[in-house]
């Protein structure tokens, strides 16, 4: 049996991700040779949502990629269908600061796998990584730059993370996972 706890709802996703455009233009004075690319399927939801904040605060847009980094994941079987649409297939990645967006950081191995298929389409100037919500539990030395929401879990619980375009609602829940 599986219960849960809302731990963010619409109101604080909506903080939270104008506190982390914020930051974004703070620490990158603007953003100018920055690019948003989020990682398939909830990144993607995040990575656009920065951008309109971003928009809305500074009246530019900035570039937003998509990455499939199902062929890079050391813990899946290899799928040959690569349907990645980094930025640099519309304009050159190489030197930009690249902003990689995930909903949620665990191990640091999906993270680490986006860095691999980063490199795979140019030298950027810089990555940078931006969560909605980070859990704990590295396996990998990975740490985000940005961060929507700190959330120390136990291995037993899950963060789900749920958003307008994918679920209907904007939500983080953890979940406690009763054996």
């Amino acid at each position: 049996m599986t219960d849960y706890n809302v731990i963010m709802d619409d109101a604080a996703v909506r903080r939270a991700l104008t506190r982390v455009a914020h930051e974004i233009l703070e620490r990158n004075k603007g953003i100018e040779g920055c690019v948003l690319v989020g990682i398939r399927t909830r990144g993607i939801y995040l990575a656009q949502r920065i951008a309109e904040r971003i928009q809305a605060i500074e009246g530019v847009s900035i570039p937003v990629g998509e990455l499939d980094i199902t062929r890079y994941r050391d813990d899946r079987k290899v799928v040959e269908d690569d349907s990645t649409t980094v930025p640099g297939e519309a304009y050159p990645i190489e030197g930009m600061k690249v902003i990689l967006c995930d909903d949620v950081l665990y191990t640091g191995r999906t993270i680490r796998a986006a860095m691999d298929a980063i490199m795979d389409h140019g030298r950027p100037a810089m990555i940078q990584l931006a969560v909605l919500a980070d859990r704990g539990h590295r396996e990998l030395p990975i740490r985000p730059d940005y961060v929507g929401k700190n959330v120390p879990t136990s291995k037993a619980e899950e963060i789900q993370v749920f958003f307008q375009e994918a679920d209907g609602i904007d939500e983080v829940r953890i979940s406690h996972n009763r054996g």
